[in-house]
């Protein structure tokens, strides 16, 4: 792979013949394979990375609000479909089991961080309402999800 071996100089006057010259081995690191691997990691993980997020699909509304800072544990996500479904994470839950599935889930979490997707087109009402049962299920910190982009409602925009 990368050990070779060299001949050893003697410092003298070559002889000539068929004498057996002293070697000594290469003691050099051949790291191409090392990047190699590496760079195919890299890929591996740029290609899974936006696959690893909640596959619930929501038309989002676009507003001018910036994305909020990471944390350590990834916070739970609640969805709210066009259709009015309700899904923790992706298990959908129906409105009558919802405050206590919560109050379960907020008993096994260290962050009280929820994030709610809900679709444009459903009633302010059902949105309204998902964050009251997130309130009483424990969760305090709601971050509504939107996307970015949006129309800014200032005089220069």
């Amino acid at each position: 792979m990368g050990a070779g071996v060299q001949p050893q100089d003697q410092g003298g006057p070559r002889r000539r013949g068929r004498g057996r010259r002293r070697t000594r081995p290469m003691a050099e690191i051949n790291v191409t394979p090392f990047v190699d691997v590496m760079l195919v990691l890299l890929i591996i993980f740029m290609v899974a990375a936006p696959l690893m997020t909640v596959g619930v699909p929501v038309e989002l509304p676009k507003t001018a609000a910036s994305a909020l800072p990471g944390d350590e544990e990834e916070p739970l996500t609640v969805t709210i479909t066009a259709e009015g479904r309700i899904e923790v994470q992706t298990t959908e839950v129906p409105r009558a089991q919802l405050v206590s599935k919560l109050r379960a889930i907020a008993a096994e979490r260290a962050s009280d961080r929820v994030f709610l997707r809900a679709d444009g087109s459903i009633p302010y009402e059902l949105v309204m309402q998902v964050m009251g049962a997130l309130n009483a299920g424990g969760f305090s910190n709601v971050g509504l999800v939107t996307d970015s982009g949006g129309p800014t409602l200032d005089d220069a925009g």
